[in-house]
């Protein structure tokens, strides 16, 4: 039996996979098992941000677990409580901050402090939350709810958690607003949405007006997070101050992570919420690690020159090859490119994996670029003449 029928006999196939079999990576680069290479423009969905074979991440990862990797949450975590102090102080936030193992799970936990804070502090509850259409929150039944696209919302999960709509743009919400909504939850960048950013302006009058209301702005950077576009949040490059912040994906390396963090500190108490793997000393361990290379390499400026650099490839694409492609678009290393079609979007994503290169897609016709935050120009290089190696046969 080979890899391919082992997988479709024992693992659920709720996946449309690839079954190239990857055995080994080097920063940007994997190695397939017959030795071939490949340029790493998807970085596990925005998950490996130090890249793969990281030195200082596998070292931290091996001391931890030569000594303990879990103990329950009944207990102090050393490097928890450290690495929440270090998110905290890159953001610039008073916050504090509840860890989690995924994104979907620190949107449920956001979810649970809105609506908890929509219960205490009104006289009468607010529990509704606002979303936008083509939003991405997660695969659980509350996520996948608060998620603004249609598709999603099958009948087969149904019935879903009632208090979520969604609305086409920032300008909508302010009529979508009523006396029991209780917060806004968006992503400043959507990125399974087609990789949009939203107006810095349109977003600053819209965090002013909920404050101004009572009512809570919660910021999914799951995806958006740690460095990835550019600040250590995309909240910070935005210079809005959000209640509550949601991060996942890029914070571990690989590791899996989430957290949920808000300056309402005391909405939560004991019992409220909870995690058995949330915040234990592996996961946190590596998340130190993960923000000891990326804090260093933001204050080189090298992450900068790296967004530059993606950019002006990405710009010469669309110049050379605008019969495929509308226009580029995206922040920092969250990019994209808007095909003319979800044709050409498909056949880019498969012609690029036979040369040797990883894309994603998003939304409808986005081929999305999502490569390590460390990754290097030559490694940038490489990938992009294979980039156009592969545009060049459709």
């Amino acid at each position: 039996m080979n890899l391919e029928q082992q997988d479709k006999k024992y693992v659920l196939q709720t996946y449309a996979r690839d079954y190239t079999n990857f055995v080994k990576g080097v920063g940007s680069t994997l190695y397939d098992e017959n030795g071939k290479d490949y340029i790493d423009f998807a970085s596990g969905i925005g998950v490996n941000s130090v890249g793969h074979g990281n030195e200082k991440l596998a070292s931290a990862i091996c001391e931890q677990a030569k000594n303990i990797i879990h103990i329950s949450n009944l207990q102090v975590i050393e490097p928890q409580a450290k690495l929440a102090e270090k998110i905290v102080e890159l953001s610039g936030y008073d916050m504090a901050i509840f860890f989690a193992n995924s994104g979907a799970e620190a949107n449920e936990g956001a979810i649970k402090i809105a609506r908890k804070y929509g219960e205490i502090n009104f006289d009468e509850k607010r529990y509704k939350v606002i979303t936008l259409e083509h939003s991405f929150h997660g695969r659980t039944i509350t996520t996948v709810k608060a998620t603004g696209q249609e598709s999603f919302h099958t009948p087969h999960f149904s019935p879903y958690p009632a208090g979520f709509s969604y609305e086409k743009s920032i300008s909508d919400v302010y009529k979508a607003i009523d006396d029991e909504t209780v917060a806004v939850l968006i992503e400043l960048v959507q990125g399974e949405g087609g990789v949009q950013p939203f107006e810095k302006k349109e977003i600053q009058d819209l965090a002013a007006h909920l404050k101004a209301e009572g009512i809570l702005l919660i910021v999914d950077e799951v995806q958006t997070g740690v460095y990835r576009t550019g600040e250590f949040l995309a909240s910070n490059l935005y210079e809005i101050e959000p209640d509550i912040i949601t991060l996942a994906k890029g914070l571990g390396g690989g590791v899996p992570i989430g957290a949920v963090m808000t300056k309402h500190k005391e909405v939560l108490s004991a019992g409220d919420h909870g995690s058995t793997f949330g915040g234990n000393y592996l996961s946190t361990s590596a998340g130190l690690a993960v923000l000891d290379v990326l804090e260093t390499l933001y204050e080189s400026g090298a992450i900068a020159e790296a967004h530059l650099y993606f950019e002006q490839k990405l710009e010469n694409i669309v110049k050379n090859y605008g019969d495929l492609f509308e226009k580029e678009v995206g922040l920092g290393l969250m990019r994209g490119l808007r095909a003319k079609s979800s044709e050409i979007q498909t056949a880019v994503q498969k012609q690029s994996l036979q040369e040797g290169l990883i894309v994603l897609k998003a939304g409808r016709n986005t081929v999305r670029f999502l490569p390590s935050i460390t990754i290097s120009k030559e490694e940038i290089d490489e990938g992009f003449k294979r980039f156009e190696k592969a545009i060049s046969t459709l």
